[in-house]
């Protein structure tokens, strides 16, 4: 069981360790194209819990937040909407093996040459970097354009970089640790000097959402530099459609790059707020799209008991069909008792820098047992400010009734 508080999470014990379960099972890939359903009253911590279930999961699963209202679009379907959303829930890790040359910059010297259009000046025919690692240093002979990116990034002698073979891409790393005792304070990061050879291979890990890929095909970069069609452009800030046909392409390409073993499919979270708002229509493409074989785990939220699905006449727990609630697993967050809500204001307060005497605290726990925990958590900082109108450092009960 999860302790009763845990990085300032008061209460919902069972709801906390239902999401616990649900984590693990996500994490062992056991959880794609299923759905959960956060139930329960305002305030009580469902946005709060789907929120700690994507921490929990890291920053490399994907997770996308909507409210249910943002499929209604003059512009766009509804259907279209929910896609996009779930194309961005599911993560793509791509590994791919890279040459390059790595170590610290022992030379930089730009060459230069007559200018061959037969003008004053002189232009940069190539450019001269000596590259040392542990094993052994190299000298480079490199094409002027690296150049500039040289100069953006403020590369000098010292530093620890790596040059791609194919593209050409830079990257500075930092400065090597041998000039780490130069200063007493510096500002830049040190890392050690690259062992093994100059030249080696090096796997590159890219992480993208299928979304990516869907714009960057339906979106391509023209390079003619037309004018006219960049102004076209700009006279056209309608949001456009990503067509089926364009998405089954991305996922034939996807799947030829997982079975080479090139990619790695990486199922996230598609969190969905106040899933009530959404129409029978919407509901009928998610149970659809829930059966693919490509898709995220499904958090649903609600603070709706008995209500209509809208667009229909029917009524529903949660406002969520009968067919498709059959396929969801349902966590209920409980009412935070006196208890729970006197622990989460004094937390809020100190956070807000509130100084709060106990005849305070408790007239705002059993105000918000009555109330709403948001409301009482709003009352702080007027509480606070009246107090100080009347040079008193501690919020009083008097100055809690805002």
């Amino acid at each position: 069981m999860p302790s009763d508080n845990a990085s300032g999470f008061i209460g919902q014990l069972e709801a906390r360790e239902a999401a616990g379960v649900i984590v693990d099972l996500i994490r062992t890939k056991r959880m794609a194209g299923r759905a959960i359903l956060l139930a329960g009253p305002p305030g009580t911590g469902k946005t709060a819990i789907a929120l700690a279930m994507a921490q929990e999961l890291g920053d490399k699963m994907p997770f996308c937040p909507m409210v249910g209202s943002e499929v209604y679009s003059s512009e766009v379907k509804k259907t279209e909407v929910l896609m996009e959303n779930f194309r961005r829930s599911i993560g793509l890790r791509v590994r791919e093996k890279k040459e390059v040359y790595e170590g610290e910059v022992t030379e930089l010297t730009p060459v230069e040459d007559e200018n061959a259009t037969g003008g004053y000046g002189k232009r940069i025919s190539h450019v001269l970097i000596g590259l040392k690692t542990v094993k052994g240093s190299k000298q480079l002979k490199l094409d002027p354009s690296i150049y500039d990116t040289l100069l953006k990034q403020k590369i000098e002698v010292g530093d620890v970089i790596y040059i791609e073979a194919n593209s050409g891409a830079v990257k500075r790393l930092g400065r090597c640790d041998v000039y780490a005792t130069e200063f007493d304070l510096e500002a830049d990061e040190f890392v050690p000097l690259p062992k093994g050879d100059v030249r080696k291979s090096k796997e590159v890990v890219q992480d993208v959402t299928l979304h990516d890929l869907d714009v960057a095909n339906a979106r391509p970069h023209g390079t003619t530099g037309n004018v006219t069609s960049l102004v076209g452009q700009l006279l056209k800030p309608k949001k456009t459609e990503i067509t089926e046909r364009l998405r089954q392409e991305v996922n034939s390409v996807v799947n030829d790059y997982i079975e080479q073993g090139i990619a790695e499919l990486m199922p996230g979270v598609l969190f969905i707020d106040e899933v009530h708002m959404l129409d029978i229509e919407c509901f009928t493409y998610l149970h659809r799209a829930l059966e693919s074989t490509i898709s995220p785990i499904v958090i649903f939220a609600t603070n709706r008991g008995q209500c209509k699905v809208r667009g229909t006449e029917m009524i529903s727990p949660h406002g969520i069909p009968s067919d498709l609630l059959d396929r969801i697993l349902i966590i209920v967050t409980k009412p935070y008792k006196i208890e729970e809500i006197l622990a989460i204001v004094k937390i809020r307060a100190d956070a807000e820098s509130v100084k709060l005497d106990d005849n305070a605290l408790s007239h705002l726990s059993s105000l918000g047992a009555d109330t709403s925990l948001r409301y009482v958590v709003q009352l702080l900082t007027p509480a606070k400010l009246l107090a100080q109108v009347n040079s008193r450092d501690t919020v009083t009960v008097r100055f809690s009734f805002c």
